[in-house]
C-alpha cells in the first residue's frame, strides 16, 4: 500500500508562507537537496495544488537543460519528468501537461483509492491549502517538516481547521548546517 508523504518548509511558529504569500525566507541548500532527493526516489506519484503545480511546471521540465544546472536541478528535473503527477484543482483551464491528471471534486476519494494500491509513495511538496485539506481528512501518513529558524508571526498555516487531534510519532530528526531542522513524523497507530 502507498503512503501519502508531505514535504513542507515551515517557520518555527508554524507558517508555510508569510503574510504576503512569500516563501523567500525558506533556507535551502545542496545538503538539504541531497537529503530530500533520497526520499523523493521512494515515490512514483507527486501531488500538487494549483499554485505549486504552476511553479513546478514553470521550472522543472527543462531545469536540466541549462549549462548552469546544479546536480540537484538535473536529478530533480529527471524525476519530475518521469513521475506521474496529480493536480488538485477545480479551476484549471490550461492544457494538461503529459503524465498529469487533474482531480477536482473527487480528490479525497481518488487519493484513498491510490493509497490502497501497490506502488511507491505519493509525495506532496508544499501546496499549503491542499495540505490543510489532506490533514483534515487524516490522509497524510508521513510528515517531513523542515523547520526554518525564523518567526513570521502571520501567514498561511497547514494546520488551520483541524477539528480533532492527530497523534504523531517522531521517527527521526536532522539538523542541517543552515539551522533548518527536519522532523519526520508518522501517524500513531491509535488515530
Amino acid at each position: 500500500m502507498r503512503k501519502l508523504v508531505l514535504f513542507m518548509h515551515i517557520s518555527l511558529d508554524g507558517f508555510s508562507t508569510d503574510s504576503n504569500g512569500s516563501m523567500d525566507w525558506i533556507k535551502v541548500d545542496e545538503e538539504m537537496f541531497d537529503y530530500a532527493g533520497q526520499r523523493t526516489k521512494e515515490s512514483d506519484i507527486a501531488l500538487y495544488g494549483r499554485g505549486t503545480f504552476k511553479l513546478m511546471e514553470s521550472y522543472w521540465p527543462t531545469a536540466a537543460d541549462s549549462p548552469k544546472s546544479t546536480k540537484h536541478d538535473i536529478e530533480h528535473s529527471v524525476w519530475y519528468n518521469k513521475v506521474d503527477k496529480i493536480l488538485a484543482s477545480r479551476t484549471w483551464k490550461e492544457p494538461i501537461p503529459s503524465k498529469t491528471r487533474v482531480l477536482g471534486d473527487n480528490l479525497v476519494s481518488e487519493i484513498k483509492k491510490l493509497k490502497k494500491q501497490d506502488g511507491k509513495d505519493i509525495i506532496m511538496f508544499g501546496s499549503p491549502t491542499l495540505a490543510q485539506s489532506m490533514i483534515r481528512e487524516n490522509l497524510i501518513d508521513d510528515y517531513w517538516l523542515f523547520i526554518n529558524p525564523i518567526l513570521l508571526g502571520r501567514g498561511t498555516t497547514i494546520f488551520k481547521g483541524l477539528e480533532s487531534k492527530i497523534m504523531l510519532k517522531l521517527m527521526l530528526n536532522k539538523t542541517f548546517s543552515s539551522g533548518v531542522v527536519c522532523l519526520h513524523y508518522t501517524l500513531k497507530a491509535d488515530n
